[in-house]
């Protein structure tokens, strides 16, 4: 398995998945894709079945995995999922699982990590395969990256003790849940530095996109990524696709549709992938809080990027992002692969006008029965209606995020657009949003003991303004002081 770029052109070397595994961003600005996903058929099915029966999720994420990993050995790629998915780190040795929520959805359990979000299913794999890469080339990694909630803590608590691994996290200042913030900034290790920017998250994504293509400052520092900009990231994240479905049913003819709460387009990306690879999906659910981009463009075939003035803050913060940085892994796909349309699109005219608009397109006009997706919006009154009717019903507590994903997935199910059965893929632990939970139920949850008092912790936090060179010359200067030794 090879990887492009989705700003390449046709005849550009293609690279391994240890190359891109480190590098993050392509050297054009495009996003690393394979060159064609591989196919699966009823055979690999029943022997993923088999798998994830016998040798559980570590077993099943191997055999996923080594589709598209072709440079690292079956027997190391098995050992490193091993060590990334245990029982002690994720509660249980199923590590993901589905609970009814009745009427037609499920719940994907996928945030019983050490964070408690769903991001430690991609992190605690990146950790072991960055640890497994430096090693092998005998070099250093300076990881920047940027996160609107949960992607900070789980790569901060998936890298502390990787010796050959420096992080720098940026942040948008104030703009998290206190739980949030002081997961990252309760941290206190030298290899990891909290930056608090001055903005909203798309621009410390914009500010980590900028390091990155700095192509002299990328490689005088190793800098690499672990956003979802970086391949690694979706691709741990194909694997719960496959474990929830298999979880799920009982034959691998049924199919299933799936709600994805999105703001960054990374974890339904997966979704997109698993669905092209031939996972039996009907529809994927995108569902977004008032930052509404993505639906819009799936409703209109018009992508309007927002400013920091228009990018609300809400409840549901993990979503709050206005610039999808994995949509253009997807618009590559629907646009038939096409690297000179896409560089045009995204590096000239988005850059230029704020905008792409594929309305009047024959791709646009059969993207819902091509890829499925179908799209909708949920507030906070819907958040808060929705918590509270799921407490009620069920006695399952959900988080603002997954609340969005329910709220739109129960609409499309109402309206028809959408067949049951519904996995909606949980976020994160409501332990992580008390103030909505408490608004939405009247009182609080029980937290648990491994999180007590988490908030009253010293804080490690730097702030920064919303500039490109002060950032540079932070991690130059951090760098200088305690460079990890190769």
């Amino acid at each position: 398995m090879k990887y492009v770029s989705t700003r390449g052109a046709a005849d550009a070397p293609a690279r391994s998945f240890s190359d891109i595994l480190l590098e993050g961003l392509a050297p054009d600005g495009g996003l690393y894709v394979p060159q064609s996903y591989p196919r699966i058929d009823a055979t690999t099915l029943a022997s993923w079945r088999e798998i994830q029966a016998t040798q559980g999720y570590a077993g099943l994420a191997a055999a996923v995995l080594g589709l598209f990993i072709g440079d690292i050995p079956a027997d190391d790629l098995r050992a490193l999922c091993e060590r990334a998915y245990t029982a002690a780190a994720f509660g249980d040795a199923r590590v993901v699982g589905v609970t009814d929520l009745t009427g037609g959805i499920e719940l994907g359990h996928l945030s019983n990590g050490p964070t408690a979000a769903f991001k430690d299913m991609a992190m605690q794999l990146l950790g072991q395969l960055f640890e497994y890469e430096l090693e092998r080339r005998d070099t250093t990694l300076t990881i920047v990256g940027a996160t609107s909630g949960d992607t900070g803590s789980a790569a901060e608590h998936a890298m502390l003790g990787k010796g050959r691994v420096t992080v720098f996290m940026l942040t948008p200042r104030g703009r998290m849940s206190p739980f949030q913030q002081a997961q990252m900034f309760s941290i206190d290790d030298p290899a990891i530095v909290n930056i608090a920017v001055e903005g909203v998250f798309d621009d410390c994504q914009d500010l980590v996109k900028t390091v990155n293509a700095d192509a002299a400052f990328k490689a005088a520092h190793h800098i690499g990524a672990v956003n979802s900009i970086n391949w690694a990231r979706v691709v741990a994240q194909v694997v719960y696709y496959v474990a929830l479905y298999l979880d799920a049913t009982t034959s691998d003819e049924h199919r299933v549709s799936f709600a994805v709460p999105s703001g960054n387009f990374g974890n339904i990306c997966a979704g997109h992938v698993a669905r092209e690879m031939g996972l039996p999906i009907d529809r994927l659910v995108l569902a977004t809080n008032e930052n509404n981009v993505l639906a819009e463009f799936f409703a209109t075939g018009v992508y309007r990027v927002r400013g920091s003035a228009e990018t609300h803050a809400t409840s549901s913060p993990s979503m709050d992002i206005s610039k999808a940085s994995n949509f253009e892994r997807f618009i590559f796909d629907l646009l038939g692969r096409d690297g000179a349309l896409v560089r045009r699109l995204f590096g000239e005219e988005l850059a230029a006008t704020g905008r792409i608009d594929l309305s009047g397109t024959p791709e646009f006009a059969a993207l819902g029965e091509r890829y499925g997706f179908v799209a909708g919006t949920s507030t906070h009154a819907d958040r808060l209606d929705t918590i509270a009717a799921e407490a009620a019903r069920t006695g399952v507590v959900i988080d603002p995020h997954t609340a969005d994903g329910v709220t739109v997935a129960r609409r499309l199910l109402a309206a028809g657009e959408v067949e049951p059965p519904v996995i909606v893929l949980e976020t994160a632990l409501p332990v992580k949003f008390s103030a909505t939970i408490v608004e939405a139920l009247g009182h609080d949850i029980e937290r648990p003991a491994a999180f007590a008092g988490l908030e009253n912790l010293p804080r490690h936090v730097i702030d920064l303004p919303n500039d490109a060179d002060a950032l540079k010359s932070l991690i130059e200067a951090a760098l200088a002081e305690g460079e990890p030794v190769a």
